[in-house]
C-alpha cells in the first residue's frame, strides 16, 4: 500500500504538463480498485473500458487549442444515486437493478467538461435512506480503517474508495448527512454547499433536502471539485443564480476574524466521551489559531429529527409506494418500514412538519446573526459495526436520526462540512462538523483549511 496518495490537483498538474499519461493515471486507479474491492465492496459498477477510452480521448484533447480543464485526466467516481449516461443507475436497490441512465446528470456533465474521468459508480444505502453503508443489492461497504465497521452512508462507496486511495476525490450526495457521515467515519473531508449551489438534475426523490456533494482527503481538492460542480442551471428550479467564489483561494484566507460557537451536543445529542473529547480538541485548535470560540449548550432548541424525518421519507415514499405494494421483498426491511410509516402519515401531520421546518429555520437564522460558524462533533460515535442499521446505544432513533448532528442543516440548507478531528485509541477517525452562515462557503473553506494546517491528516492512511 502506498504511504501517501497524490492529490487531485497534483495529478491534474502532472497530466497537463505531460509528465503523466491519463491512461497511466486511470490504470493506477483501477489497479488500486481491484486490489481493495474484495475487502471494501465500494462499487456497484466499474467502468474500466469507458474510462480507458476516455483517457485516450483526453490525450488527443491535450494537443488541441482548448485549455485543459481543472480536473484534466483525473480519475473520479460517482455515487449510484447520480446518473451517468449508459451506466446502471440502481439507487442501491434490487428493484432498480436493471435501470440504465439515459443521460448524464448536470454534475456529471460538469465533471466531463472539467476533464475528469469516471472510473465507476459507488455504493449507496437503498435510495440513500440509511446512515450506514449497506443495501440488499450490494451488501455491506466496509470501512478501510476497520473492516468490521461500516463506511457510513449513504455515500458509502465514495468514502471507502477515497480513503483507500482508489481516487483522490469522489462525487456523493447529502440529504441528511450522507456525505458528512461517511467522511467522519473514514477520515475525509465532505462538504455540503449551500442548497441550490450545485444543481440537482434529474430531480432527486427528496428535492427540498438533497445536495450533490464532493468528498476527498485534501481540503483544496474538495474546494476545487465544488467549484467545478457549482453554478446555475435552469433544469433545477432551486439552482442559485449568484456567481460562485474561488473556494481554493478561500483556503488561504486567515479565519481569525471569525466568531465560532462550539456545541458538543446541540442540546440533545449523546456523544461518546472519546468522540466529544477529540472533537473538542479540534475546536480548541481553531481557537488557538486566533478565532473566538464560545461554548453553547443548545443553540436552537429541540432536536428537529421529526421535522426532517417527515419531509425526507415522504419524498422517498412517493417514489417507492408501488414497489412497496407489489415487491416489498426486494426492499431493505429497514427502508420498507420507514417508507410504510411515511405513507401512513396524515397530510395534516406532514403540513405541520413543513411549518415546523420554517420555524426551525428562523431559530437557526437568529443564532447565526451572532456567529460565523458552529462547530460540533459530526457523529455521536466513532464506528458502527457492519450490518447494524442503528448503533445499540441509540435504538430509540430511526436509521438516520441516530446521527444527531447532520440533518438539521439539510433543513436549513446552509453550508456544512465534516473534517477529520482526530483518531480514537482504537484507530477510528472522528469528524468535526463545521457549519457556516448561509451562502458563506468561503468561511467554511477558510476554517477547514486552517484546521488542516493546525492538525494535518492527509498523510494518515488506513491499515488496509
Amino acid at each position: 500500500m502506498p504511504a501517501a496518495y497524490p492529490t487531485a490537483r497534483a495529478l491534474a498538474r502532472e497530466i497537463t504538463a505531460g509528465h503523466l499519461s491519463p491512461i497511466e493515471a486511470v490504470e493506477a486507479s483501477l489497479a488500486r480498485l481491484h486490489e481493495t474491492e474484495p475487502k471494501l465492496r465500494s462499487f456497484v459498477t466499474v467502468l474500466a473500458e469507458n474510462a480507458l477510452r476516455e483517457a485516450r480521448y483526453t490525450i488527443a484533447r491535450r494537443s488541441g487549442a482548448r485549455a485543459p480543464g481543472p480536473l484534466f485526466g483525473v480519475p473520479i467516481t460517482v455515487k449510484d444515486l447520480i446518473a451517468v449516461r449508459g451506466a446502471p443507475l440502481t439507487f442501491g436497490s434490487r428493484s432498480m437493478s436493471d435501470n440504465i441512465a439515459p443521460a448524464d446528470a448536470v454534475a456529471v456533465e460538469r465533471l466531463r467538461r472539467a476533464g475528469a474521468i469516471i472510473i465507476g459508480k459507488t455504493t449507496t444505502s437503498e435510495f440513500g435512506c440509511k446512515a450506514v453503508g449497506d443495501s440488499p443489492l450490494t451488501g455491506s461497504t466496509r470501512n478501510p480503517w476497520d473492516l468490521s465497521k461500516t463506511a457510513g452512508g449513504s455515500s458509502a462507496g465514495a468514502a471507502a474508495s477515497v480513503a483507500a486511495g482508489v481516487t483522490a476525490i469522489a462525487l456523493g450526495t447529502d440529504g441528511g448527512g450522507s456525505i458528512r457521515i461517511p467522511a467522519a467515519l473514514t477520515g475525509l473531508i465532505g462538504v455540503k454547499a449551500q442548497f441550490g449551489r450545485v444543481p440537482v438534475f434529474p430531480v432527486a426523490a427528496t428535492p427540498t433536502l438533497a445536495h450533490i456533494a464532493p468528498i476527498g482527503r485534501d481540503v483544496r481538492d474538495v474546494a476545487l471539485l465544488l467549484g467545478v460542480l457549482a453554478g446555475f442551471d435552469g433544469r433545477d428550479p432551486h439552482s442559485l443564480h449568484e456567481r460562485t467564489s474561488d473556494w481554493v483561494a478561500a483556503c488561504d484566507r486567515d479565519p481569525r476574524d471569525l466568531r465560532l460557537a462550539w456545541s458538543p451536543t446541540l442540546g440533545y445529542a449523546t456523544p461518546e466521551p472519546e468522540v466529544r473529547s477529540i472533537a473538542e480538541e479540534a475546536a480548541r485548535a481553531l481557537g488557538e489559531s486566533g478565532c473566538t470560540v464560545d461554548e453553547i449548550d443548545a443553540p436552537f432548541g429541540a432536536d428537529p429529527a421529526e421535522l426532517w424525518t417527515a419531509e425526507f421519507y415522504a419524498g422517498v415514499a412517493t417514489r417507492l409506494a408501488t414497489t412497496l405494494r407489489e415487491h416489498r421483498e426486494l426492499l431493505d426491511p429497514d427502508v420498507a418500514t420507514v417508507v410504510e410509516r411515511a405513507l401512513a402519515m396524515p397530510a395534516s401531520v406532514y403540513q405541520q412538519a413543513i411549518r415546523g421546518r420554517y420555524e426551525f429555520h428562523e431559530r437557526v437564522r437568529q443564532f447565526f446573526e451572532h456567529y460565523d460558524a458552529l462547530l460540533s462533533p459530526t457523529l455521536p460515535v466513532a464506528g458502527v459495526d457492519a450490518g447494524v442499521g442503528v448503533p445499540p446505544t441509540l435504538r430509540e432513533c430511526n436509521v438516520v436520526t441516530w446521527v444527531s448532528y447532520t440533518y438539521p442543516f439539510n433543513l436549513t440548507g446552509q453550508p456544512a462540512a465534516s473534517v477529520p478531528a482526530g483518531w480514537t485509541r482504537a484507530g477510528l477517525p472522528v469528524g468535526l462538523q463545521i457549519v457556516a452562515r448561509p451562502y458563506r462557503e468561503d468561511d467554511l473553506f477558510a476554517l477547514c483549511a486552517a484546521l488542516e494546517t493546525a492538525r494535518p491528516w492527509a498523510h494518515k492512511t488506513p491499515p488496509l
